[in-house]
């Protein structure tokens, strides 16, 4: 176990027309850690989002915005986000829907283990105590099928590598290395765990009762969960390869002796 300082959070909050919910969730998150600074990323959303953050920030100097030129995707706001981070010195970084399915108020559960010395800590639906609410069941079984795919074919002890509701030590997302990750959705989060994973890092799975949005549309689209899957699987062939490369070094290494 580890007592690791925490000091600075920054909860990074991707908006695109979430004008009725972002106040909610800011309002929220400030009740549940009020030493904590959230920077909404806001994707020029037609419905006014952007003004509605500039209010809040105007209202609390812990609250900041940044404005970006259109929609772009979930992964390349998120990595804005965390330069944005790193730049201004924050020590944690954490990953928050504003819909309001990432419930605030269990965040202090997620910085406990970055401070028992966890790198990346993942709010897991699918794990002992994790939970769904207002799913359909074909929704929740294509969500733990994709996790168990993942598992499966990269070779993860990780059982919800897809969930977006997570923290970084800045550290760790220094030595993940940002500046090659293009992925978006399912697979932005599947990309940097598996880096995560790769490097040696403490990824931990805190469970979470994930909450399905009441306000709004959700931005996930058969677009991104094709993007996913391709991405993924093209991972996982690699990830294979690779162990059968070594596999047969090994062996050639062993007839030689």
């Amino acid at each position: 176990m580890s007592d690791r300082t925490i000091e600075r959070v920054l909860v990074c909050i991707p908006t695109y027309n979430e004008r009725e919910n972002l106040p909610v969730v800011v309002r929220r998150l400030r009740a549940a850690v009020p030493s904590a600074e959230i920077l909404v990323l806001d994707d020029n959303s037609p419905d006014g989002t952007g003004q509605v953050a500039d209010d809040l920030a105007a209202a609390d100097p812990l609250v900041h915005v940044l404005h970006r030129a259109g929609k772009e995707g979930l992964g390349r706001a998120y990595l804005a986000g965390f330069a944005w981070a790193l730049e201004h010195g924050y020590d944690a970084v954490v990953e928050m829907d504003a819909d309001g399915s990432h419930q605030p108020e269990q965040l202090p559960a997620l910085l406990a283990a970055v401070s028992d010395g966890a790198d990346l800590v993942i709010g897991s639906r699918w794990v002992r105590g994790g939970s769904v609410v207002n799913w359909p069941l074909h929704r929740k079984a294509l969500s733990v099928g994709g996790n168990l795919y993942i598992r499966v074919l990269l070779g993860m002890p990780v059982n919800d590598a897809t969930a977006g509701y997570r923290v970084y030590t800045a550290d760790a997302l220094r030595r993940i290395g940002l500046h090659d990750v293009a992925s978006q959705g399912y697979s932005f989060q599947t990309d940097l765990t598996r880096r995560a994973v790769a490097l040696g890092m403490r990824v931990v799975e805190v469970p979470i009762t994930f909450v399905e949005r009441e306000v709004g549309d959700s931005k996930m689209s058969g677009d991104i969960m094709r993007e996913s899957l391709q991405r993924i699987t093209v991972w996982g062939v690699h990830h294979r390869a690779d162990q059968l490369r070594r596999l047969r070094r090994r062996e050639a290494t062993w007839h030689q002796l």
